[in-house]
C-alpha cells in the first residue's frame, strides 16, 4: 500500500480545490444555475485555496507554514459561508434572505469581481434557493462538507511532528 506523504496530501488539496472551483463554474454554466452571493464567494476560496495549497506542497519552512495556515483560514472561512448559506437554505421559504436593504461585505466583493469578470464571478441567484440537490444534499451542504474537510486536513498536516518523522 503506498503512503500519501504530507506533500502529496497538500497536492490532493491543491487539485480537489482547482477541481471544485472548476466544477462550479461547469455546473453553472451546463444546467444554467443561478449562483448567489454565497456561492461565488465559496467558488472563490476553492480558487485561492487551490494556489495556497501548491505553495505548501512546493515550499519548505516559514512560507510552508504561512500558506498551510492561510489554506486553513481561507477553509474555515468557506465552511462558516457554506453553513450560513445552508442555515438560509433550511429556513421556511420567504421566512429569511441574503440580501437585505443594504450589501455587507462579501456582497460587495462578489459585484466588484462580478463587473470585472461576469462568466467567474456574476451572481443572479437567492442563497436561499436551493438549485440543484445532489445524494439528498444541496450544494451549500456538500461545499460545507469540502470546506471542513479541507480545514481539518490543513491543520492535521499542520500539527508539529516529532523528529525524524516524514513530512514530505
Amino acid at each position: 500500500m503506498a503512503v500519501i506523504t504530507h506533500r502529496r496530501f497538500w497536492l490532493l488539496i491543491a487539485g480537489g480545490s482547482a477541481a471544485l472551483a472548476l466544477a462550479s463554474i461547469l455546473l453553472t454554466e451546463w444546467l444554467a444555475l443561478a449562483p448567489c452571493h454565497l456561492c461565488i464567494f465559496q467558488r472563490l476560496l476553492y480558487m485561492l485555496i487551490a494556489p495556497l495549497a501548491l505553495i505548501v506542497a512546493l515550499t519548505t519552512g516559514l512560507a510552508r507554514h504561512i500558506s498551510g495556515a492561510l489554506t486553513a483560514f481561507a477553509a474555515a472561512g468557506g465552511a462558516a459561508t457554506a453553513g450560513y448559506q445552508t442555515w438560509l437554505q433550511r429556513q421556511p421559504e420567504g421566512s429569511v434572505s441574503c440580501l437585505g436593504p443594504d450589501m455587507g461585505p462579501i456582497e460587495q466583493f462578489v459585484e466588484w469581481l462580478g463587473m470585472r469578470q461576469p462568466t467567474l464571478f456574476m451572481a443572479t441567484g437567492f442563497c436561499e434557493d436551493e438549485a440543484l440537490v445532489i445524494l439528498g444534499l444541496s450544494l451549500a451542504e456538500w461545499a460545507l462538507l469540502c470546506f471542513v474537510l479541507i480545514c481539518l486536513s490543513a491543520l492535521w498536516l499542520l500539527r508539529p511532528q516529532r523528529r525524524g518523522a516524514d513530512r514530505d
